[in-house]
């Protein structure tokens, strides 16, 4: 069978892509090699995250906070296993939905690992062993990325596990460690920080977030200590070893100390990795860099014309966000469009709760680059909105050039980072000015009055309530 576009992976960027290209009129076919649609996001990742997180925060809520507003419950409990099938619910409805639009859109699924036996054929391999070759005039490789470990860590995946068995547990950990304090490690933690468990993060860099404006990392932080996390910052793990039902992590402080952590679960969440196993690259001539990306160029376009590659397993973030963009970016450009896509304006979100979220530059890249740049700030605190919902932790932070005042970077720790953020990436993208945000007329009493409060502080140093 002959296809226009041939996508392999059916994660966010590769069903994405396989829509949009449907859509503008082309034959397409989607390879997956697992029953479910809809990649590591949607079954493994972002999608069941956040149902847990939200059912653990809306159980974290009834224990500490609906006293305060003057709900009383008898003493909170909960039926982990009820959370779990509930998370498995969300994936169902999700990934089910994926195949809804799959048929919606024409799009052949076809199930099984799929390799390449040249620049224009690939191979699908079933379950049972049968496989059958199809034809396509251009290829997309959405493959996607899997957890990574650390050289001397052997994972068994039962008390040593990545992000995947953190999300299927069947008990709440007593003493969770978890190695790598960056966006998954965080999430999880606070999954099962809410839940009872004490969670202690062992983190290489001087502070959780590393890649983060530093404001961001340093009040996150606070918070996430005020509810009970610890922190272990510029520790250097060297030996994670299981005795048992017990994880003993060993690691070395900033001082050469040697120090250990005994738990009886461990996630390790340093990072993720392309993953492009089984693919036979070699056989359509793909290159690969040194990190084991697959090159692109500004098109998306590997080596081999005919053949692009997208999301985690090339170059950038490894957002779900950043993936579907550019699946779009690619279905359009072999429809004869010309899309474009800022990677400076892709948002990063952590959600936490409070959430975090930023887009553009830090302060420290700034300044780094030699840019005369001016910040506002406002804090969460001094909203109204904040003071009655008791969501008081946080701040927006807007960073604008110092000369022609266009907002250059902004940073929200607080309720709802995730949706506010896109006002300011709105802004970005049509190159505002602090000024232009500031004399928006914004709701009240909302969230995003701190948007506007943080864009008159950097436009003139004069936030109205502060």
């Amino acid at each position: 069978m002959k296809y226009d576009v041939i996508v392999i992976g059916s994660g966010p960027g590769g069903y994405i892509s396989a829509i949009r290209a449907a859509q503008l009129g082309k034959k397409v076919a989607i390879i997956e090699k697992y029953p479910t649609l809809g990649g590591t996001c949607l079954n493994v990742g972002c999608i069941p995250s956040k149902a847990l997180l939200d059912s653990s925060h809306h159980y974290y809520d009834a224990v500490h906070h609906f006293e305060e507003h003057g709900i009383s419950v008898e003493k909170p409990s909960f039926d982990f296993g009820k959370m779990v099938d509930r998370k498995a619910s969300v994936v169902e409805q999700t990934t089910g939905g994926i195949k809804y639009l799959m048929d919606k859109n024409d799009i052949t699924v076809y199930e099984g690992l799929g390799s390449f036996e040249s620049n224009t054929q690939v191979k699908v391999t079933k379950n049972d062993g049968s496989s059958e070759v199809i034809e396509g005039t251009n290829i997309i490789i959405a493959t996607g990325s899997k957890p990574s470990t650390l050289p001397f860590i052997s994972l068994d995946k039962e008390r040593i596990i990545t992000s995947t068995e953190a999300l299927k547990l069947k008990e709440v950990p007593k003493h969770l460690i978890v190695i790598g304090g960056g966006v998954i490690g965080l999430e999880l933690g606070s999954v099962y920080k809410r839940l009872g468990a004490d969670v202690s993060v062992v983190e290489y860099a001087p502070a959780i977030t590393p890649t983060m404006d530093k404001d961001v990392s340093k009040e996150l932080t606070k918070v996430l200590k005020k509810q009970g996390m610890k922190f272990h910052v510029s520790h250097g793990v060297s030996a994670v070893e299981r005795k048992g039902e017990e994880v003993v992590v060993t690691a070395t402080n900033k001082k050469g100390e040697e120090v250990s952590f005994t738990g009886d679960y461990c996630l390790v969440a340093v990072g993720r990795r392309p993953y492009t196993d089984g693919l036979a690259l070699d056989k359509a001539g793909v290159k690969v860099n040194e990190r084991g990306q697959i090159d692109v160029n500004d098109h998306l376009q590997t080596n081999v014309s005919n053949i692009y590659a997208i999301g985690d397993v090339v170059r950038g973030a490894m957002l779900a966000h950043k993936a579907e963009e550019e699946g779009v970016v690619v279905a359009e450009y072999l429809a004869g469009q010309k899309p474009h896509i800022d990677y400076n304006l892709i948002p990063g979100i952590v959600y936490t709760w409070p959430e975090v979220a930023a887009v553009g530059k830090t302060e420290q890249e700034l300044k780094d680059a030699g840019v005369a740049y001016k910040a506002g700030k406002f804090s969460m605190r001094a909203l109204g909105r904040s003071r009655a919902s008791g969501d008081l932790d946080g701040f927006v932070k807007v960073l604008a050039d110092k000369n022609t005042d266009e907002i250059l970077g902004a940073h929200i720790v607080g309720a709802r980072a995730a949706d506010l953020i896109m006002e300011l990436a709105v802004a970005m993208e049509y190159r505002a000015s602090a000024e232009d945000v500031a004399r928006i007329c914004h709701g009240h009493p909302t969230y995003s009055e701190a948007i506007k409060e943080a864009a008159k502080a950097a436009w003139d140093g004069k936030p109205l309530n502060a």
